[in-house]
């Protein structure tokens, strides 16, 4: 006998770029996200109106309190995070956010005990961890057909118009190169490597509003693995992932919606082109993870991932000396 998972009602905090792609990813799988809140009404108004939304809340705390909500789904600025993080998980509602998904890793710790405590879902929506190229070059690794981890090497760069008011180099809306593109270069190299890093050195350039513009981190854990990740915000760079073992290196271009990677084999340089997934359907996949980790047919969420790297990105800062006005007070 086949059991129909429920169909769950999605709200979603936030109505940008990235919400309006996460509303198509459900037109796509021929489904509505059920509400919407954001902090403009009249924002609201016209993406419910695009998406077919049948609900909209004049504040956004209204949506806490809908006891029809199941999941909310946050893609609202990082430091905005941790305050509705906690309202819902509170709440009893499920929550998937955007990455990254805290500030630091002190709120992170408090919205994980929320989470257990209140037996909730709580994940950052990286669609690195649902990308099913990743969980197949994971099962040929576990398989040994590469021989050991030896080194990852990553890069990201984007080109953002130099203008200190826009959020990627704004203080007061958590810019910076280490929360908006980073995230993506760390989760990578914790999800292949068999531990946490706990060896980091890291140089950094600020912007003159005092975020980081550009950093080169080196990483190391106790089996020796090794990884250099390679960020910048001013100086395009191909996203790019090469992951070398003994046998072979794998590429993977477009890494964060990955769904090709080429192997090159060290005995005879032979290429092997592996393809699965599709990266147009990378939220669709975060939307069926989460919904199955909610039902408890498993869980690929991997929040224990995101916490080491929240927790790695935290000490950098620290490092640096950088902190945002939240975390000032």
């Amino acid at each position: 006998m086949v059991l129909c998972m429920k169909e769950y009602k999605w709200a979603t905090i936030g109505c940008g770029i990235i919400a309006n792609q996460f509303a198509e990813a459900f037109a796509s799988k021929g489904r509505k996200i059920y509400s919407v809140a954001n902090r403009t009404h009249e924002n609201v108004v016209k993406f419910a109106n695009k998406y077919g939304i049948e609900k909209v809340y004049d504040e956004i705390d209204d949506v806490f309190s809908d006891d029809e909500v199941d999941i909310i789904y946050i893609s609202t600025p990082h430091n905005t995070h941790i305050k509705y993080l906690e309202k819902a998980l509170n709440a009893g509602k499920h929550v998937l956010c955007e990455k990254s998904i805290t500030l630091n890793a002190g709120e992170l710790e408090r919205a994980v005990k929320l989470a257990e405590k209140n037996h909730l879902i709580l994940a950052e929506a990286m669609t690195i961890y649902h990308m099913p190229i990743y969980s197949e070059l994971h099962r040929r690794i576990e398989n040994g057909e590469f021989g050991g981890l030896r080194l990852i090497q990553m890069n990201f760069g984007s080109y953002k118009e130099y203008d200190m008011n826009n959020r990627y180099f704004n203080r007061n809306l958590a810019g910076g190169a280490l929360l908006e593109i980073g995230v993506y270069a760390l989760s990578f190299v914790r999800y292949f490597m068999s531990s946490k890093p706990d060896q980091i050195l890291t140089q950094v350039k600020f912007a003159p509003t005092g975020v980081d513009e550009q950093a080169s981190i080196l990483l190391k854990n106790k089996e020796e693995e090794m990884a250099t990740v390679i960020l910048s915000m001013n100086a395009k760079q191909p996203k790019r992932g090469t992951i070398s073992f003994d046998k072979a290196y794998i590429e993977m271009f477009e890494y964060p919606r990955g769904d090709e990677a080429i192997i090159t084999y060290t005995e005879d340089g032979h290429k092997e082109v592996v393809s699965f997934g599709n990266r147009n359907k990378a939220l669709e996949y975060e939307i069926e993870d989460m919904e199955e980790a909610i039902s408890k047919e498993s869980n690929n969420m991997h929040l224990d991932y995101t916490i080491d790297v929240i927790d790695i990105m935290t000490s950098i800062r620290k490092d640096w000396g950088m902190t945002y006005p939240e975390e000032e007070r």
